[in-house]
C-alpha cells in the first residue's frame, strides 16, 4: 500500500466512523470553532479531570472531510494527556502543517494525525486541519470555554488563507 493509499484510508476512516462525535455530558469545557472561509463548524468539548487529565472529548458540527477527520484524530491523540501535553501536541501538529517539524520519529507522538503532513502543500486546505487543533488550543491555554473561537484561527497563521 503506498503512503496515499494509507492517508486517503485513515481520512475516510475518521471521517465515515469518526470515535468522538457527539456531546458530553457536563464538559470542563466548550468551544466553537469556526473556519468562515470554508464552512467548516465544530463544537469542541472537553472533560478535565483535577489533574488537569483530559479524560473525555467530543465533537459536534460540520465541515469537509479533512477538519473532521483531524479533529477526531486529535481526540484520540489528546485523550488520556495531560493539559501540558495536549497543547504540546497541538505545537507540534501545528509544526508538522507548515513544515516546521519534519522528523517523523517526533511525528509518531501524534499517531494517526501525522498521516495529514503533507496537507501543508494545499495552503487552502490547512485551516481545515487545525481548526480542531487551534479550537483546543484556544480552549485549554486561555480557559474560554461557551463561546466562540472563530476567525483568529486563521488571523494566526499565515498559511491560513482567508
Amino acid at each position: 500500500m503506498d503512503i496515499k493509499s494509507l492517508y486517503a484510508d485513515i481520512l475516510n476512516e475518521h471521517n465515515l466512523n469518526p470515535s468522538h462525535k457527539g456531546v458530553l455530558d457536563q464538559p470542563t469545557f466548550t468551544l466553537q470553532g469556526v473556519n468562515p472561509s470554508c464552512g467548516d463548524n465544530i463544537y469542541l468539548q472537553l472533560k478535565l479531570d483535577e489533574n488537569n487529565i483530559i479524560t473525555d472529548g467530543t465533537f459536534n458540527g460540520s465541515g469537509c472531510a479533512i477538519s473532521q477527520a483531524s479533529v477526531d484524530m486529535m481526540l484520540d491523540s489528546v485523550i488520556g494527556k495531560s493539559k501540558d501535553e495536549a497543547l504540546s501536541l497541538a505545537a507540534l501538529f501545528t509544526d508538522m502543517i507548515h513544515g516546521t517539524e519534519t522528523d517523523d520519529a517526533k511525528l509518531e507522538a501524534l499517531d494517526e494525525a501525522a498521516a495529514l503532513k503533507n496537507i501543508r502543500v494545499m495552503p487552502a486546505r490547512v485551516k481545515c486541519a487545525v481548526l480542531g487543533w487551534h479550537t483546543m488550543q484556544e480552549m485549554l491555554a486561555s480557559g474560554k470555554t461557551a463561546g466562540q473561537g472563530a476567525a483568529p484561527h486563521c488571523a494566526q497563521d499565515s498559511m491560513c488563507i482567508k
